[in-house]
């Protein structure tokens, strides 16, 4: 898959066009996934982490393989019995697999880093397909025991969902491909993108970034966007940041950093005002009837197990999460963890050194597992994600009437004062700050 399938024009990736290497994922995936299903549903034992599968599909075709337009190449597919399983989990079938990954032409997607990966969304906005490096493909198969484990006692998380892991050999070259879930569906518009680590140093975005339609901010951004962060109700908070501290432990169990939190912002009175309405930004916002995956959404990933995900997650909401600003503007958030296959190797305590040497040690983003975890929980949950407080009825018409100073409001006080003496002696619920408010307003009159 060398020079053969390069043109001058179009997107390369390792000298291979963006539309040869679509052909192949759909070609490679096609038949690695029709020929699993001949094999019988069984426990997945801890060898079938390490094995690898390999189809050579020339171009004239085989006897086990299509005649297809592109140079030979071989499809080499990692651990396939573990990915079913992760697949199956997230209730995913073979069928939809396929007609997600195959039978509907792949969208290519700007690059939102600095990586260099080719990312590919499919039509019905269910999974993303990105090139990774060598040793991000490696790293993975190392997680995947691990990875299994956890998936097992909590589907329940905003990590990455894996349900792939590829390679495509063609001409001495190798392009290796992970299957993910899609954080951000592209039928919802998002008005507000970023890409938040907790970290302030060159945490902003390029003037080039700022400079695209829908662009990708960084951490000062959000600072200086949304000063007052993002308000959540108490329930949904805490689920949040509970999720998020259970990811962080496994991140940090992995000797995982340097990754990232993917937040997309849909302002619902903005989007009325412009006309639009949930779900019809960016595409039709088709789903196939059949294809539902489990624990997909935001709304789901975050739910407590006591909650059935029907009851919060519908068209409607395209599984955001309601939230607001300080100003009461209506939000729906999207949000996953990416980037996680960084592992704290020697390279990066390095890259850290150095900079530590420079600049603040705590305020660069490569930083430790354990020191990476606690700042990026204390950004999220002190700077980004905020509890709506709940006010009292009683302590707010209280203060009103404090400020009124008029005799008509005495009268009313007395009347206040009188009810909250009569609830208190009727064991009936009263916050302590009301009656100390009620009382002090009392005495002041």
């Amino acid at each position: 898959m060398g020079g053969p399938w390069s043109t001058s024009r179009e997107k390369t990736y390792k000298k291979t066009t963006s539309s040869a290497l679509k052909g192949a994922i759909q070609l490679g995936i096609g038949y690695t996934v029709g020929n699993l299903t001949s094999k019988p549903d069984r426990d997945v034992l801890m060898q079938d982490f390490y094995v690898v599968e390999s189809v050579f599909l020339p171009s004239e075709g085989s006897n086990l393989t299509p005649a297809h337009h592109y140079p030979d190449f071989r499809f080499k597919t990692y651990a396939p019995l573990a990915f079913r399983y992760f697949r199956d989990l997230f209730g995913i079938k073979p069928d939809d697999y396929l007609y997600s990954l195959v039978n509907e032409p792949l969208i290519e997607l700007t690059n939102p880093g600095a990586s260099g990966s080719l990312f590919y969304l499919t039509s019905d906005d269910e999974f993303i397909i990105k090139t990774v490096q060598h040793k991000e493909a490696k790293f993975l198969q190392r997680l995947l025991p691990g990875y299994y484990m956890n998936l097992n006692q909590n589907p329940r998380t905003l990590l990455p969902k894996f349900y792939g892991l590829y390679c495509i050999q063609s001409g001495g070259i190798n392009i290796r491909l992970v299957v993910m879930n899609n954080v951000l569906p592209r039928s919802v518009k998002m008005h507000y993108k970023y890409d938040l680590k907790g970290s302030t140093y060159k945490r902003r975005a390029s003037r080039k970034e700022r400079e695209k339609t829908c662009p990708t901010y960084k951490d000062l951004d959000f600072q200086d966007m949304h000063e007052e962060g993002l308000y959540f109700d108490a329930e949904t908070y805490n689920n949040l940041m509970k999720t998020l501290q259970r990811d962080c432990r496994v991140l940090e169990s992995f000797k995982i950093m340097d990754y990232s939190l993917l937040l997309g912002v849909h302002v619902l009175d903005q989007s009325q005002r412009e006309g639009g309405e949930l779900g019809q930004a960016g595409g039709d916002g088709r789903r196939p009837v059949g294809q539902r995956v489990l624990y997909s959404t935001a709304m789901e990933s975050i739910q407590g197990d006591g909650k059935a995900a029907e009851t919060l997650t519908n068209d409607d909401t395209m599984g955001g999460i309601p939230a607001k600003t300080h100003k009461e503007e209506k939000l729906f958030i999207f949000l996953g963890i990416i980037d996680i296959l960084q592992s704290y190797r020697f390279i990066k305590k390095l890259e850290h050194s150095w900079k530590a040497l420079v600049y603040d040690g705590d305020s660069v983003s490569v930083h430790r597992p354990g020191f990476y975890a606690s700042r990026f929980l204390k950004f999220m949950s002190t700077r980004v994600f905020r509890k709506t407080q709940r006010k009292s009825a009683v302590s707010d018409t209280l203060r009103r009437l404090f400020v009124s100073q008029n005799l008509n409001d005495y009268h009313k006080c007395t009347c206040h004062f009188s009810i909250i003496l009569n609830m208190s002696l009727s064991k009936l619920p009263l916050a302590s700050d009301d009656l100390n408010h009620s009382l002090l307003f009392f005495m002041v009159y």
